[in-house]
């Protein structure tokens, strides 16, 4: 590549530091300088083609280091911030200055301090904005509970609302649908991209450099919330001295650091939405055009199932849109099955079925109806809640339980000797999905079971619940 800090030759003057300090019989230097006014980090390896050997830095090494920074800053280009090297034994040398167009690895960063100094001995006409967010971003977009509330307070006062922002994302429960949808489909093809489900939030970070993260919270909430790279508000506040924009304006309570992005904390949140009372919110954010890069395919169903289409297509060759859409309906009603997928992405190896049904699983948009329990295995449940509680057994031998189905379960209970008339004699109730309830013959089982079958069912909805899908 172009060097414009000194000619790309062996001679160059690292090059034959790395070569003078080299172990006996290296063919490969790898090294890594990282600098500011305020010190330096420093990686050398040395490889013989079968190990690697690290090697403490010279102090010679790094003050030739030094010296190549600061007659950089001479050039057009300035001084950079790492210098990586690769030199061959024969010779052969790869040069790279290191100005911050990309963040800088972890290992390889310094204080924010440590920067501010190095930009006052070399003043910049502009910083990379993720690099100007790291020194000055001040915490200003962090939103603790107790800053949100005295926030939320504020803004009721001073009468500062919210914009509503109508027709601009899909509804937040078929984009929750729609986020799983395309998360599935790029864990089944086995791609590390795409966006992923975790329990109660959606992360995306896009090949562009931009994310978000969506988070459901209980009654129907939930916040989208993320960064584009090199927004152009935040370079105008990091670069340009403008005010932050007020992303939170209008914003209720429940807005604060733990629903939102972890851009947030390091100052490159450039939108914030909320979905409330089914529709979306936003402060000062932009409209959502301008966050698309950091926005999955969400948009509408024909670009989520064009996702979809293309992962599919490109294994198998088939046309699955009828499948597609199906698959899709099924994620917005939080009924996915494994059939459903299979159905799309067949089940012949080529695609990783459990791990695209888990990714829904983490949305809460799995049908959640339980295979039935096996008869044996709900009785013996029962017998290990009562002998587990030391529950009094006189009369009512656990070796003669027995089990009755209805819908959703079993009906456990020891049956009275013919003749007899028992009141108030114990009778279990245990679901397919597990849950277990002792009750007696004091209530009609025929009562019983309707209510039970009724709590069965509110136990088995959807983390996205029901919402506008205009």
């Amino acid at each position: 590549m172009a060097d414009e800090a000194g000619g790309l030759t062996a001679e160059h003057p690292i090059a034959r530091a790395l070569a003078e300090h080299g172990p006996a019989g290296w063919q490969r230097a790898d090294a890594v300088f990282a600098v500011t006014v305020a010190g330096e980090i420093a990686s050398v390896v040395y490889s013989d083609g079968a190990q690697a050997v690290p090697m403490n830095t010279p102090e010679s090494m790094l003050d030739l280091v030094r010296e190549l920074r600061v007659a950089a800053a001479t050039t057009d280009s300035g001084p950079w911030w790492r210098m990586s090297v690769v030199l061959s034994s024969s010779g052969a040398i790869e040069i790279d200055y290191d100005y911050g167009d990309d963040p800088f690895p972890p290992g390889q960063m310094f204080t924010p301090e440590a920067y501010r100094a190095d930009l006052e001995a070399y003043p910049r006409g502009k910083v990379p904005v993720w690099l100007a967010a790291y020194i000055g971003h001040g915490d200003r977009q962090s939103r603790s509970p107790q800053e949100a509330a005295a926030q939320a307070r504020a803004d009721r006062t001073d009468q500062v609302w919210a914009v509503l922002a109508e027709n601009e994302f899909p509804p937040f429960p078929v984009m929750w649908a729609r986020w799983a949808t395309i998360s599935a489909a790029f864990v089944a093809a086995g791609s590390d991209w795409g966006p992923r489900m975790l329990p109660w939030s959606g992360k995306f970070e896009g090949s562009k450099r931009g994310g978000s993260t969506l988070h459901a919270l209980p009654a129907g909430r939930a916040v989208l919330s993320g960064g584009v790279w090199n927004a152009p508000t935040l370079d105008a506040v990091y670069n340009g001295g403008a005010p932050m924009p007020k992303l939170y304006a209008g914003a209720p309570d429940w807005v604060a650091d733990s629903v939102l992005d972890p851009r947030a904390a390091s100052g490159l949140l450039s939108f914030c939405y909320w979905w409330e009372a089914g529709r979306w919110y936003r402060g000062q954010s932009p409209g959502a055009s301008d966050c698309a890069a950091a926005v999955p395919a969400v948009w509408t169903g024909d670009t989520a199932a064009g996702i979809l289409a293309r992962l599919v297509t490109d294994v198998s060759g088939d046309d699955m849109s009828e499948a597609i859409a199906a698959l899709l309906a099924a994620a917005e009603m939080g009924s996915v099955t494994r059939a459903t997928l299979v159905d799309v992405f067949g089940d012949d190896g080529r695609f990783d079925i459990d791990g695209a049904l888990y990714q829904y699983s983490s949305a809460g948009l799995v049908s959640t109806s339980p295979e039935p329990m096996p008869a044996a295995a709900a009785i013996a449940r029962v017998r290990d809640y009562i002998t587990g509680r030391g529950l009094d057994t006189s009369g009512y031998p656990l070796s003669q339980l027995v089990a009755n189905r209805f819908e959703v379960g079993w009906m456990v209970y020891v049956p009275v000797t013919e003749g007899e008339i028992a009141i108030g004699r114990a009778i279990f109730y245990i679901g397919d999905d597990g849950v277990l309830e002792p009750s007696s013959s004091s209530i009609a089982p025929g009562i019983y079971i309707a209510d039970f079958r009724q709590r069965f069912a509110e136990r088995h909805g959807s983390v996205a619940g029901s919402g506008s899908k205009e």
